[in-house]
């Protein structure tokens, strides 16, 4: 009898503590914070580099191209897409278009509890691949899924948003 008695209270104690610390470690539910959006009205992009050189000892000089209209159809200006959201709070995009080119994106994303360390590296990746891409099919983050979808589903917003 002894034995027994022993082992429940000893199991009982056990589960208690595992309760207790399971209790503590869990955060509690903070609102989601999202991040400041950069201003794009101010940002001014660097310059692009000429693909054409001249050829070293040549007196010849580049042929200058007259000046295209934009292919993209989009308007020039800073454009927001809508807030798309997620399980872990809210996206926004906006883009900055000059010459019918994406120059600058930048968005809005919640920064409380796990999104603090999975958006911000996410929406910098995402960034790069608008910029390089120039419109919204762009893959997705490994590990920020949701994250990546609401970027795509707002960045299409903001292209809607911008066409001609």
């Amino acid at each position: 009898m002894r034995r027994s008695t022993a082992a429940a209270v000893g199991t009982l104690t056990g589960a208690a503590l595992i309760i207790g610390v399971r209790l503590s470690v869990t955060p509690p539910e903070a609102p989601a914070v999202a991040a400041p959006v950069a201003d794009l009205a101010d940002s001014t992009p660097a310059p692009k580099p000429s693909s054409k050189k001249p050829v070293a000892g040549s007196k010849e000089k580049p042929a200058e191209k007259p000046a295209e209209k934009p292919k993209s159809g989009l308007k020039d200006g800073v454009f927001k897409g809508d807030a798309a959201a997620n399980p872990y709070g809210r996206i926004q995009v906006s883009i900055k278009i000059e010459g019918g080119e994406i120059i600058d994106a930048a968005a809005t994303y919640p920064t409380a509890n796990d999104s603090a360390t999975i958006n911000p590296p996410a929406i910098a990746t995402l960034k790069q691949s608008t910029l390089k891409a120039q419109n919204a099919d762009v893959a997705a983050v490994s590990g920020a899924t949701y994250t990546s979808e609401s970027y795509v589903k707002s960045l299409q917003a903001a292209l809607d948003a911008a066409k001609a």
